[in-house]
C-alpha cells in the first residue's frame, strides 16, 4: 500500500494564515506586500499636496499665503510623518526573513490609518484652531503608530526577523515609535487649553525622537 508523501508543490497561501514562508520561497508575495505599501504611502503623500491651495489672482498674495499658514503646517508635519513611518516601514521589511497572515492583517491594518492621513491633514488645515480638529489628527497619528508598532512586536515574538535585525528593531525602532505615540497622545488634553501648543509638540517629537535614537546607539 502506497503512503502518501506530502505535497512539495502545494501553492504557499499567506493570506489563509498558517506557517509562516521564507520571504526567498514566496518572492512574488512579499514583493506584493512591499509594492502594495509602496503605492499607498505614495498616494498618501501626493494627496496631502492637494490640501494647498493657490491663491486667486487679484488676492493679496502675501496675505492669502499668511491665512495658509495652517495648510502648511499640517502638510509639512504630515508629510514629516509619512516619511518617517515609510522610511521605517521599507527597513523594517528588509528586516524580516519570514511573514504570514497575521502579519498581512497587520500591515493592512497599518495602511488604513497611512490612507487617513490625508483627510486628518486636510481637516487640520482648515480648522486647526479647533481643538476637535487636533483631537482627530493627534488620534490619526496615534493610531499609524500603534499600529506600526503592533508590526514590530508581532515580527519580533513571532521569529520573523533575521538575526542581525532582530536586536536594532528591538531596541530602537520600537522605543522610537512608542516615543511617536506617547507625544501625540499627551498633546490630546493640551489641546483642550492650547491647540497652538498642541501642535508645537508634534514639531518636537521629531526632535526628541532623534535624541533618543541618538542614545540608543551611543549606549549599544
Amino acid at each position: 500500500m502506497a503512503t502518501e508523501e506530502p505535497s512539495q508543490g502545494r501553492r504557499f497561501d499567506p493570506v489563509a494564515g498558517g506557517r509562516s514562508r521564507h520571504r526567498d520561497e514566496a518572492e512574488i508575495e512579499f514583493n506584493r506586500i512591499v509594492a502594495f505599501s509602496d503605492g499607498v504611502f505614495a498616494i498618501a503623500i501626493t494627496l496631502l499636496v492637494l490640501g494647498l491651495t493657490i491663491p486667486a489672482g487679484e488676492a493679496d498674495l502675501s496675505r492669502e499665503l499668511l491665512n495658509d499658514r495652517g495648510d502648511f503646517l499640517a502638510y509639512a508635519v504630515s508629510f514629516a510623518v509619512l516619511g518617517r513611518y515609510w522610511l521605517a516601514h521599507h527597513r523594517f521589511f528588509s528586516a524580516l526573513e519570514r511573514f504570514d497572515g497575521r502579519l498581512m492583517g497587520l500591515n493592512l491594518f497599518y495602511l488604513a490609518w497611512i490612507a487617513l492621513v490625508p483627510f486628518t491633514a486636510g481637516v487640520l488645515g482648515d480648522y486647526g484652531d479647533r481643538t476637535e480638529a487636533v483631537v482627530l489628527y493627534a488620534i490619526n497619528m496615534i493610531l499609524v503608530s500603534g499600529s506600526f508598532y503592533l508590526q514590530l512586536v508581532y515580527s519580533d515574538r513571532a521569529g520573523l526577523l533575521r538575526a542581525e535585525a532582530d536586536d536594532y528593531e528591538r531596541r530602537q525602532n520600537a522605543p522610537i515609535t512608542l516615543v511617536v505615540v506617547g507625544m501625540f497622545a499627551a498633546s490630546i488634553p493640551v489641546s483642550f487649553v492650547s491647540p497652538l501648543v498642541a501642535e508645537l509638540m508634534w514639531v518636537m517629537t521629531f526632535l526628541i525622537g532623534r535624541q533618543v535614537a541618538r542614545r540608543i546607539r551611543t549606549a549599544a
